[in-house]
């Protein structure tokens, strides 16, 4: 297969690569020859007719260490459009050689056991990744952080499990620990692994770094909602007027503060009474967002704030106060004090937020598990937690199920057990060359 592995020309340089057992033969049929490994040439490539197609840097990687396990092919050409057109169509031509679909240049990294499945996972969060924090953690997971800590994990369940087959299986021999003492010692091991997997499981999702936290803003009618999120925007988002009830819905913007990915919400003003049919959705739907929202921004009264584990209390639109003594008093009671319009505030409101943020993400070298890796870990660790004095406690052929069990739910984290659809689902989010 062969693929632009480069962005989408006019650029001064394009990566076209060819993996597979025709890889050889096709740089040899465009180029006059196979360079020495690893070490790049300079050779004019030519069609099947001879005619020239461009003067380029070749490079010959053979497998099986190569990104991806088998034989593998560069050609860096100049990166005009016609220069590779005419080179893929060349490749095209090219008996054993096809184009390849999006991810296959990594799904065959995957199959050829060059990275797992985790490692892919990451490698498709970091293509995608836009803030620094995404980047860190995609990283880590490209690098083979998840994948580290599950081999270790795998290590210890083998260990235990060898135990329990040697009790089983060889407990007449003199040099097998026998009886009630085994079965102790699995239990120990199995509650201190889940214990471990239970420490994983408490860290933040990584979902809540790719897609962004949540930062709502709420209050009553007229409290700068729109002004605020306007401001946070630096652009004109929300409408904004006096007429109480303007913002009928959610209107969500996303933002990235100090490399945080967050997702800013303005809602409808929450108010008891005097909303319209049309209004009071809106209020609905606002009270919903505040529930469901990381970071709450509270312009209302410090008195009437929802019950939110991270509220920030926000004394708004403090250009207008001019000595209202009411106001003031209520500002006491606040964390900030905020004018949208004039800028005060806005600074200490950006530190707020992304404080605050910080405590919701992985601290620095912690990897934070998709969905999907939180729910094999999470199984792992069902089988790991055994109730003291229950009946499987003292029966080591159940007790060897449970460490079987555990383990082929680690395996669904790096990919060898049952994994096929959403190897699929996974690899069709890369592009191309990729």
């Amino acid at each position: 297969m062969f693929a632009l592995s480069s962005g989408m020309p006019p650029a001064a340089i394009a990566v076209v690569r060819v993996s597979g057992p025709a890889a050889g033969a096709a740089l040899k049929a465009l180029a006059g020859r196979v360079p020495e490994p690893r070490h790049a040439s300079l050779a004019l490539l030519a069609d099947a007719e001879g005619v020239p197609l461009d003067k380029a840097l070749v490079l010959w990687f053979p497998g099986p260490a190569t990104a991806t396990g088998e034989d593998l092919a560069e050609l860096h050409l100049h990166g005009g459009r016609a220069v590779v057109a005419a080179v893929e169509a060349a490749l095209a031509a090219t008996p054993g050689l096809r184009p390849a679909a999006p991810g296959e240049f990594t799904r065959r990294a995957f199959d050829n056991g060059r990275i797992d499945l985790a490692e892919a996972e990451g490698l498709a969060d970091l293509l995608a990744a836009e803030t620094e924090s995404q980047r860190v953690q995609a990283l880590g997971h490209a690098g083979g952080h998840v994948s580290r800590a599950v081999a270790a994990w795998q290590d210890r369940l083998l260990g235990l499990m060898a135990g329990a087959e040697a009790e089983l299986n060889f407990a007449d021999e003199d040099d097998v620990e026998v009886g009630d003492a085994v079965a102790r010692r699995l239990i120990g091991g199995m509650a201190a692994l889940a214990d471990e997997l239970g420490e994983w499981l408490a860290r933040p999702a990584a979902e809540v770094i790719a897609e962004g936290l949540s930062v709502v803003i709420a209050g009553p009618p007229n409290a700068g909602k729109s002004t605020l999120i306007n401001a946070l925007a630096q652009r004109e988002l929300a409408i904004v007027s006096p007429v109480a009830g303007t913002t009928r819905d959610v209107i969500e913007t996303p933002l990235a503060l100090d490399g945080i990915a967050m997702r800013f919400s303005d809602t409808a003003g929450i108010r008891g009474q005097g909303a319209d049919d049309i209004e009071a959705i809106g209020i609905d739907r606002a009270r919903a967002a505040v529930e469901a929202a990381d970071i709450l921004l509270w312009l209302g009264s410090p008195r009437a704030v929802p019950d939110h584990p991270r509220a920030i209390l926000v004394a708004a639109q403090s250009d207008r106060w001019s000595g209202d003594a009411a106001a003031e008093a209520e500002a006491a009671h606040c964390d900030l004090i905020l004018s949208a319009a004039t800028g005060e505030g806005m600074d200490k409101l950006h530190r707020y937020i992304v404080d605050m943020a910080r405590t919701l993400l992985p601290r620095e070298g912690e990897a934070a598990l998709r969905q999907r890796q939180r729910a094999a870990l999470a199984e792992a660790r069902r089988w790991l937690e055994i109730e003291a004095g229950s009946r499987e406690a003292g029966d080591l052929i159940l007790l060897a199920e449970r460490l079987r069990l555990a383990a082929t739910a680690l395996d669904r984290i790096t990919g060898r057990a049952g994994v096929e659809e959403m190897l699929d689902a996974l690899f069709g989010r890369f592009c191309i060359g990729k």
